[in-house]
């Protein structure tokens, strides 16, 4: 898992004792890894989101042992308790993240973003979302994986790589569900509307005037219904700022010869020290320290593309 996370230990006696196992299947452009695991700290870090291409969106299904948490683009300690029953963990790769893990059983899944976008229209706000198995969709969805793993080395390819499209429609149902983008006419709506925000922010993130209002008055929509949409995303403006702030770690990243502050004004960020404040909470890291750190991410990412 080198070529997508640093793997660290837990802690130093940890670091003694670490044990791991995993077994993997890959089909096309589809993977599904078996896991087992001792207690670790995987840290996919701005840095390698902002020189790899890997977009893929990953779930992750808990099994034994207590599930995973996930603390963000950064590791914190007060990360929120989740229920020990099957539970399943998706995470967006061109997103940082932090994952605490302990000693159990999990299947993870890799699927090209494109495909998981075919059924839900923003793969990127599935990042750090849970499902359950508390409903007959989870649960006939974890043994469908189960058996999926159990038997696909007697599988033909066709029939293999069909089982793998099933899993990833149940998982999109199962997210879709939860995230209220299915089910009836009004769901349809609003993964409609949701779509439509999402892609009109990001062609417009280098607009001076992008804001909630010239989202809502270009789209012609209703403000309590797009802030239903993007609860989840703290709101629009938030989802905004986010979407900002993303590109930005990418353009100081590809453009190491810019200004730090061309490239915050140049999405809006016109406040140099409120653009600071704002990339570290999010990143936990400068933008002029990752501007800096630019050239060696870079030829870490050829370095690693070259060994893979």
């Amino acid at each position: 898992m080198s070529s997508v996370y640093d793997i660290q230990p837990s802690s130093k006696q940890a670091e003694d004792t670490f044990d791991s196992s995993l077994s993997r299947y890959t089909i096309d452009n589809l993977s599904l890894f078996d896991f087992r695991t001792a207690p670790n700290l995987a840290v996919r870090s701005l840095g390698r989101v902002s020189t790899e291409s890997i977009r893929d969106i990953t779930f992750s299904v808990f099994l034994e042992g207590p599930p995973s948490q996930f603390v963000g683009g950064k590791p914190q300690l007060d990360a929120p308790h989740i229920p020990q029953v099957p539970s399943i963990l998706a995470l967006d790769m061109d997103q940082p993240c932090t994952i605490r893990s302990f000693h159990g059983r999990l299947l993870l899944l890799f699927v090209p973003r494109a495909l998981v976008e075919k059924s839900f229209p923003d793969a990127a706000s599935l990042h750090g979302r849970w499902v359950h198995a508390t409903t007959p969709l989870t649960r006939l969805l974890i043994e469908h994986l189960v058996a999926l793993k159990r038997q696909i080395v007697g599988l033909s390819k066709e029939e293999a790589h069909h089982s793998f499209l099933t899993a990833v429609e149940l998982l999109v149902a199962a997210f879709s569900r939860q995230a209220g983008l299915s089910g009836n006419s009004r769901a349809a709506v609003r993964a409609a509307v949701y779509g439509q925000v999402r892609r009109y922010v990001e062609t417009h993130l280098h607009d001076p005037d992008l804001s909630p209002d010239s989202v809502l008055a270009s789209l012609h929509l209703s403000r309590a219904s797009v802030y239903r949409i993007f609860e989840h995303e703290g709101g629009l403006a938030a989802y905004i700022r986010s979407r900002r702030l993303r590109m930005a770690a990418d353009e100081l990243v590809r453009f190491p010869h810019m200004e730090v502050q061309d490239i915050a004004a140049g999405l809006g960020f016109n406040d140099a020290s409120s653009f600071t404040r704002a990339f570290r909470r999010a990143f936990d890291i400068a933008p002029r320290d990752l501007h800096e750190y630019a050239p060696l991410l870079q030829r870490e990412n050829a370095s690693r593309e070259r060994f893979t």
